[in-house]
């Protein structure tokens, strides 16, 4: 990865503290925050950034733990690493009442509940928008811990003592009313073409509010202010420092032009999409949302919305038809297009199964012939195959077991030497890697399990040294858990900052 004045590292953590980010500014650059959270949850938030404006230690080794840790580094501070400042005493405060969030959330009808929540931290950023000239370049949620308990899908609210609201309680699809439709007004009854999933609405409504922002736990930024009656934290938690790198790599990534790193020594030319499909939840059809996520080797992507449609064609099985298909790729190449002024030689479309002959088709008629489009599947495994070696460790991050010059495992999760360890539960399976097809010559395997190494670094969410999955295929689960949400309807064209 490539940091400040052009050095690189395989490890963001000693890429930051030792050169910065890749395209910092030459000075401390303000940033000004938001926050919206109770009157505890801002108090909190207000200490937690203080802290991170300077050094935040790791806890000396407990019982048990080895006396070298080297998956573990020192958070050097906000300015230090990433060249930015914040000024907690000038955060932008939007204060949620502790009781309005608690009746909200007792409310008998869970959709409706879950939307109540969310109304009382979205309008306060709406009422700041209108209302205020202060500029805000991230907002900052802060949540009770009965916001986390109560607004998830599968939330389990008994014994709280629910209150009928507007809604009956087992009522999750708006009203089927075919002849009274253009009669009644059932605008109160979009809420349930959400998922009752606070996280995800919130979301799905900030891609039209148009800011970035950040979902935390009062739990996360105060840990000590939350034991059970043995005097343990409630929660198990990251010890200070990882905290501090982790929400500093969010805040620095959603605030700034450009991610704190990119991939370094990327062939010129290169573009990678991942596709998205998701169900549409109720929809009568079965029909799915679509979208692509384009990568570029400077890191920055950007989410295209492509049509809603009957994709599901089996069992985790979807593909788009040529019109729709055609438009999605042709999307991402004008957009490649206007960054760098040319289109790309190469464009990478990763995906979990195959294409359809009609579906390829497409894509290859939406390329200039100066692109070679490539097809590749990227599947987890569970089993199939190991590795075994001996000592303490699993094989190294990065092994591959080549089949032939289309077909390859790749261990994007193994030892890691500079670690010092392997950072995962069991023997790791690999990722089966598939060169489906390509509009021009097949590229060399082995450049295509080094892009896809590339992509294993490049999750702006967090500090770590990798992700298992590359970035085209690790979030598109999440792209479109929010892109079917009834509040992002008509959202098109994103950065992919407003996602995580």
């Amino acid at each position: 990865m490539e940091f400040g004045n052009g050095q690189t590292s395989d490890h963001p953590k000693d890429g930051l503290f030792l050169y910065g980010p890749h395209d910092a500014p030459r000075r401390v650059k303000q940033v000004s925050v938001g926050v919206v959270g109770t009157e505890a949850g801002i108090g909190y938030v207000t200490t937690w950034a203080k802290r991170i404006s300077g050094l935040v230690s790791v806890p000396p080794p407990g019982k048990g733990e080895k006396k070298e840790r080297p998956h573990l580094s020192d958070f050097p501070g906000l300015a230090e690493a990433f060249g930015i400042s914040i000024s907690p005493d000038e955060f932008v405060r939007r204060m949620v009442s502790a009781k309005a969030i608690d009746e909200a959330t007792k409310t008998l009808n869970h959709h409706e509940a879950v939307a109540k929540a969310v109304d009382l931290y979205i309008d306060e950023i709406i009422r700041h928008d209108r209302n205020e000239e202060h500029k805000v370049d991230v907002w900052l949620l802060v949540l009770p811990e009965l916001v986390f308990d109560r607004c998830k899908p599968l939330s389990r609210r008994s014994g709280i003592g629910l209150v009928k609201g507007d809604f009956i309680k087992r009522q999750k699809v708006r009203s089927d009313l075919p002849l009274l439709g253009e009669v009644i007004d059932q605008s109160d009854e979009l809420i349930f073409d959400d998922i009752p999933d606070f996280h995800r609405q919130v979301k799905a409504r900030m891609l039209k509010v148009g800011y970035t922002s950040q979902l935390l736990r009062e739990t996360t930024l105060a840990p000590e202010s939350f034991k059970n009656s043995a005097g343990y934290p409630k929660r198990a938690l990251q010890e200070p420092a990882s905290i501090a790198w982790n929400l500093a790599t969010g805040l620095y990534y959603k605030t700034q032009p450009k991610p704190p790193w990119k991939l370094a020594n990327v062939r010129p030319g290169v573009c990678y999409v991942g596709l998205v499909f998701k169900v549409l939840p109720n929809h009568p059809q079965n029909h799915a949302c679509c979208a692509a996520q384009m990568f570029l080797s400077e890191g920055d992507g950007v989410v295209f919305r492509g049509a809603n449609g009957p994709w599901k064609t089996a069992e985790r099985e979807f593909h788009l038809k040529a019109a729709e298909a055609k438009n999605l790729v042709s999307m991402v190449l004008e957009t490649y297009k206007e960054k760098h002024g040319t289109l790309p030689k190469e464009l990478f479309i990763h995906g979990r199964t195959t294409f359809s002959d009609e579906e390829w088709r497409a894509f290859s008629e939406a390329a200039p012939p100066g692109t070679n489009v490539v097809g590749v599947r990227i599947k987890t495994t569970s089993g199939d195959v190991k590795l075994f070696r001996d000592g303490d460790y699993p094989v190294l991050r990065g092994t591959a077991m080549i089949l032939d010059n289309k077909n390859a495992y790749l261990w994007t999760n193994g030892f890691l030497p500079r670690l010092g360890t392997y950072i995962g539960p069991e023997t790791p399976n690999p990722l089966s890697i598939t060169v489906l097809r390509s509009t021009g010559p097949t590229p060399q395997i082995e450049a295509v399990l080094s892009d896809i190494m590339g992509l294993t670094k490049i999750n702006y969410n967090a500090c770590n040294f990798n992700d298992g999955l590359p970035v085209t295929v690790r979030f598109a689960d999440k792209v479109g858990d929010i892109l079917t949400m009834g509040s992002a309807k008509d959202a098109e064209r994103q950065p992919f900052k407003f996602y995580i």
